[in-house]
């Protein structure tokens, strides 16, 4: 993930979903850098940010996208948002 990339999502993310009050992220140098943060700040929007290494805030999350990845999305060739929609609650249920 460059921070390009990044700053790109993030001002498409801003333009079409409108503007939250709170951006919360990871503090990896992609979303600490003034680059991301100028965004925000320009936007308006309250920074959050996890401690550094706190793994742990995301284990419930991390447990549902490793084999939602590896036994379905790996496995499946999804060629519309329709079909992968249907698939992966499919895998869910």
């Amino acid at each position: 993930m460059t921070l390009e990339l990044c700053v790109g999502a993030l001002k498409e993310a801003l333009a079409k979903c409108g503007t939250p009050e709170i951006f919360n992220s990871d503090q990896v140098s992609q979303f600490t850098g003034d680059g991301f943060t100028g965004v925000l700040h320009d936007a308006e929007v309250k920074i959050s940010m996890d401690g550094r290494g706190r793994w742990i805030d995301n284990r419930m999350t991390e447990r549902l996208w490793r084999p939602l990845k590896y036994e379905c999305v790996y496995l499946n060739v999804f060629g519309t948002g329709s079909e992968a929609r249907k698939g992966i609650g499919a895998w869910i249920s």
